[in-house]
């Protein structure tokens, strides 16, 4: 029932007990730090090696970078954002049209996470769309507002470029053809969440989304320019805040790239937390391999003799065990190794 969204609700003086974590998975913000050295990656630096190398690096021991003058214009960025609050302003009737909570379904408008499952809500609500091919679900999406489609398709189409771009520069990093990871993931779905975070009475006692992986290749965030939500778990168990630079996209590395990269390059941990003086926006492009998909270590990164840290297995298995778990639970990965990884 779309009267579940938060959106449609006044705004609240107390959190409701379902949103409420239990103490020890609370996300504790007064003990987050920054760190001054997030990588930050400019694309239109001319030393392309350069570049490459400090990809690989952040890959290495981030899991995620920042990047900027990636050609996608700021106007374009501006639009997107202020299309998607329009969205979730509108009228509860007309959410009720696009809400499921069915989590297999390519265009729906839902809260939380996967409220068929969980026992805690997150303080988020989400429009979730499918992206390519793009004539395919154009014709599902929202009507309303009367931008929408226009907006949304143009970033969508802008976003692809730029993450297969990436993806190619991820291959030269791990010393492989530039457009080895883009065959094996093969034709490439994509979609997006466009993510609501009201303003939240209590933040301290919930999540927007908790500690969680991404179970796709490759991530394309856009944030909120002017309010902050972000944290990445750096080694060692700490928190830090990613906070929003102008006209930057956050770039996290998913689950499919740890495993194609035989465990070197790391899928982040991340979490999104709320505010008590500001709604937040975010939109989250994934690009995922097909369903069919076989994913494995590259064999040029298993060394000879070594087992592989990953089995094989096809997205679509990755996929739907993914769904059938909590979201924070232990990573997923870990339920994929190789059987001598396991002796």
């Amino acid at each position: 029932m779309g009267s579940q969204l938060l959106s449609t609700v006044e705004r609240r003086e107390v959190l409701p007990v379902s949103y409420i974590r239990p103490e020890s998975d609370r996300p504790r913000l007064a003990e987050v730090t920054t760190d001054s050295n997030v990588p930050l990656i400019d694309l239109a630096s001319p030393d392309k090696q350069r570049v490459i190398a400090e990809i690989g690096l952040a890959c290495r021991t981030y899991g995620f970078f920042q990047v900027i003058n990636h050609g996608i214009e700021g106007e374009l960025l501006e639009k997107m954002m202020a299309v998607g609050l329009q969205f979730f302003r509108l009228p509860p009737e007309e959410k009720e049209k696009l809400y499921s909570d069915e989590p297999s379904k390519k265009i729906r408008l839902s809260t939380s996470f996967n409220v068929r499952k969980e026992t805690v809500h997150n303080w988020r609500d989400y429009l979730r769309l499918h992206c390519h091919p793009l004539e395919e679900f154009l014709p599902e999406w929202p009507t309303n507002p009367e931008s929408f489609k226009e907006i949304v398709s143009e970033y969508c189409r802008e976003v692809r470029q730029l993450g297969l771009r990436l993806l190619g520069m991820i291959s030269l990093s791990l010393g492989l053809e530039e457009d080895y990871i883009e065959k094996a993931l093969g034709e490439q779905e994509q979609h997006m969440a466009v993510n609501y975070y009201p303003q939240c009475p209590e933040p301290e006692l919930t999540y927007g989304l908790p500690k969680h992986t991404d179970p796709n290749a490759l991530t394309v965030l856009l944030q909120d320019p002017s309010v902050a939500g972000l944290q990445v778990l750096k080694d060692g168990g700490r928190w830090i805040a990613v906070n929003p630079r102008p006209n930057a996209f956050v770039i996290n590395l998913g689950d499919q790239l740890q495993a194609l990269s035989n465990g070197a390059y790391k899928s982040v941990w991340h979490r999104a937390v709320v505010n008590a003086a500001q709604e937040r926006m975010s939109v989250a492009s994934f690009l995922c391999p097909c369903s069919s998909a076989v994913i494995s270590p590259a064999a040029g990164l298993v060394r000879d003799g070594d087992a592989p840290v990953y089995r094989s297995y096809t997205y679509d298995e990755y996929y739907n065990k993914f769904w059938s778990r909590n979201l924070d639970q232990e990573h997923c990965l870990e339920l994929f190794r190789s059987a001598q990884q396991l002796e």
